[in-house]
């Protein structure tokens, strides 16, 4: 082992869990300490002004600059109580990280002195240069102006001497240059959508809630041996490396007993969760060695959003202070599982009503079955658009491989509920839908299973999957921001539902009863989704491509090219018709995609490149120099059968020789590729091209990856698999 892999491997396992300083009281007593939440409000805020924050949070009504005033001094004094000394807005650009910039309490008093001062204006909007975040040319270099505006239906939070304060970032011809906004604009769309469906099965619903719970997966590797590898650093990924004889095949690590300084690690993050209002509820050992799963108890969708953004932060802090590094790569090693974002997905109604749950009679499983099948036909239409919503560079190595799901949008629905489909098209319309159990049978009942959620397999391979009371979009990535997946989701979920509704008040005008109008407007639809989205198989088979593509699914695994599904004119009529995107946002946003995609292959690619050149071709010219002594001095020993005693040095020889030219071609020719690439000044066309050289970085780790075989162990520069991947 060369000498600088030996110091950095022996100080990664010399390392010990941390101590950690954990409150003495339960976590109960202290969830939320770090954030300005209701509680805090009735305590700092005047009764008139907490009520009219109130209704701003839950009916979307504006503050008056009075209002907003007040609410800024209760918030300072809390901030202030707890040694806060700067605010932040913060946002969420599309950067797929959050962004800050910190303003210090302190202004001039007007007398020669210092106050601290925070007021409605700071609170509600900041101006931070919108030209250098990512705009997709809505933003010129010389046009700086943009504007983080607060949200106060996310609550304000502290972060070590910061206040910061969730906001939308927006350009200043008021197009959305962040995540938040069109999430919080496709809630909105379909809660008005969802809304007055309801109200037809129940007139006081007066609003329905789009949830979320994501479940986030990682790894977490020994920060020395981190620092030893380029690839790791500059990529979060290994560009190369050959699996560990042992990896994840003997399934002894999914949840298995936690490491003991991955246990410190896990305990420290709960805690900070806790004080930040993170309510985490499970932890886990994932399938592969050195990966782990964090998840919270589900909550409204953009709240939730924004919890997780929270936590990866916090996460990536924490894990330093264990001597780790946090990867939240897709797939940050070959050969072995890659780490997803699971969405769970749900809408309820604010009278307690969870819409995507089998209900306690016929009606309300009648309006179950409604949004049910509606989703699926969301689904259906938009399966292409679904898929492109959770494309990337990095998610795509991941897509199709060990438990991932692979890049084809279907639904798994599981037998229970598939047979209450195909039932419910065979049957009148006006035939009741009851839980089984529930009572009696009666002939030409439609009965769902009482105890639902269990009565059927999990299917791991599918995107898309029906858990019982919501959906699991299961093809989201682990380093993504889930409001992509959501804002494309609940937008294509509501135009859906409009367009249901439409149709079914056509019926209803026409004399018909409400629930046989829902059934017959019902019926189609369910043909058409067992026909084409809906797959309870291996999603894994090449079989299922071919059949995926005879039902009209979209099939194509080239990222560039999915992204093109946001600007065609369906789509855009889509995001219209709800009001979550205009084309210019959506123009911009592809223009965003695509450089994003080719500037992390270009980084690969460099990366690639100089390790190969200066890091992997060296070792084995080192390891060639010690073989051609072994052989001289062989052939000085042996004369007489000099190639009876050198045959496998020599062999190795030609191996190693060989494989370093076929490096070298490979190299070479991706370094050209890329001069070409770098040329095309089209974005789209870039991407393309840039596609075939991410393709290209496969056939050149292949040799490399040969070579570490038969490299001496001593010699190889970089921490081999079996080295990262098992914390001690």
């Amino acid at each position: 082992m060369s000498k600088l892999r030996f110091d950095v491997v022996q100080d990664a396992f010399k390392k010990k869990a941390l101590p950690v300083a954990t409150p003495a009281c339960r976590p109960s007593k202290y969830f939320g300490e770090l954030v300005f939440n209701r509680e805090k409000m009735r305590k700092y805020l005047d009764f008139s002004t907490y009520n009219e924050l109130i209704v701003c949070i839950d009916g979307g009504q504006p503050l008056s600059r009075e209002v907003a005033d007040r609410v800024a001094e209760g918030m300072k004094t809390w901030a202030m109580e707890q040694g806060v000394t700067h605010i932040t807005h913060w946002f969420q650009p599309l950067t797929e990280g959050t962004a800050e910039k910190h303003d210090s309490f302190m202004e001039y008093d007007g007398k020669g002195g210092m106050i601290e001062k925070f007021d409605g204006r700071s609170l509600s909007q900041q101006e931070p240069d919108a030209s250098s975040f990512p705009s997709g040319g809505i933003r010129a270099t010389f046009e700086a102006r943009g504007y983080t505006a607060w949200d106060p239906t996310s609550p304000v939070f502290i972060q070590d001497d910061t206040l910061c304060i969730p906001t939308v970032f927006i350009s200043y011809t008021g197009e959305a240059l962040d995540y938040k906004t069109p999430l919080k604009r496709a809630i909105k769309a379909v809660n008005e959508a969802a809304t007055d469906i309801c109200r037809m099965f129940d007139p006081k619903v007066q609003k329905v809630y789009s949830y979320l719970g994501w479940e986030q997966e990682y790894f977490l590797v020994d920060e020395d041996l981190y620092a030893a590898r380029p690839d790791l650093m500059l990529t979060g990924r290994t560009l190369m490396g050959h699996e560990s004889s042992k990896n994840q095949q003997l399934d002894d690590h999914y949840f298995g007993a936690i490491p003991t300084r991955v246990a410190a690690f896990m305990r420290e993050v709960e805690i900070e969760g806790y004080r930040h209002g993170i309510p985490i509820k499970t932890r886990h050992n994932e399938v592969a060695p050195n990966q782990f799963e964090l998840a919270p108890i589900y909550g409204e969708a953009n709240l939730s959003n924004d919890q997780n953004q929270m936590i990866m932060n916090l996460m990536n802090n924490i894990a330093r202070k264990h001597g780790f590094v946090l990867l939240l790569h897709e797939k940050p090693f070959a050969g072995i599982n890659g780490s997803g974002k699971h969405n769970n997905w749900s809408l309820g109604t604010d009278t307690g009503v969870q819409l995507l749950a089998p209900g306690k009679d016929a009606k309300s499983n009648l309006q179950f079955i409604t949004f049910f099948v509606n989703v699926l036909m969301a689904v259906q239409k938009h399966n292409a658009l679904l898929k492109a919503s959770i494309a990337t560079a990095t998610n795509a190595h991941r897509l199709g491989a060990n438990e991932a799901p692979p890049a084809i949008i279907s639904s798994f629905l599981g037998h229970a509920m598939t047979s209450v489909l195909r039932k419910l098209l065979t049957v009148p319309s006006d035939t009741p839908i009851e839980i089984s159990g529930k009572r009696s049978k009666s002939v030409g009942l439609i009965e769902i299973p009482e105890i639902f959620i269990d009565n059927t397999d999990r299917n791991r391979t599918s995107p898309f999957a029906f858990t019982g009371n919501r959906f699991e979009f299961r093809a989201v990535g682990s380093s993504a921001n889930c409001a992509e997946a959501l804002t494309t989701l609940n937008a294509a979920v509501a135009d859906q539902l409009r367009e249901f509704k439409t149709v079914v008040d056509k019926e209803m005008a026409d004399g018909k009863p409400m629930n046989i109008a829902v059934m017959d407007v019902l019926k189609p639809m369910i043909a058409d989704i067992i026909d084409t989205v809906c797959f309870d198989g291996n999603g894994y088979a090449d079989e299922w491509k071919t059949e995926a593509a005879r039902r009209g699914l979209d099939i194509e695994t080239c990222v560039p090219r999915m992204f093109l599904e946001f600007t065609k004119a369906e789509t855009v009529d889509m995001f219209k018709r709800t009001g979550v995107y205009t084309l210019t946002e959506l123009e911009a946003r592809n223009e965003v995609k695509w450089e994003t995609y080719t500037k992390k292959v270009q980084i690969e690619a460099r990366v690639m490149g100089r390790m190969a050149i200066n890091h992997i071709i060296p070792a084995a010219l080192a390891y060639k120099s010690r073989l051609l002594n072994i052989i001289t001095q062989t052939k000085d020993i042996y004369p007489d059968n000099f190639a009876e005693m050198a045959c496998t040095e020599i062999e190795l020889l030609k191996k190693v020789s060989d494989l370093v030219v076929d490096i070298r071609t490979k190299v070479d020719a991706m370094i050209e590729a890329r001069k070409a690439a770098n040329k095309i000044e089209d974005e789209y066309q870039k991407a393309l091209a840039y596609y075939d050289i991410a393709e290209s970085l496969f056939a050149i780790r292949r040799p490399i990856d040969k070579l570490e075989e038969v490299v001496d162990n001593d010699l190889w520069p970089l921490p081999k698999y079996r080295e990262l991947l098992f914390i001690n």
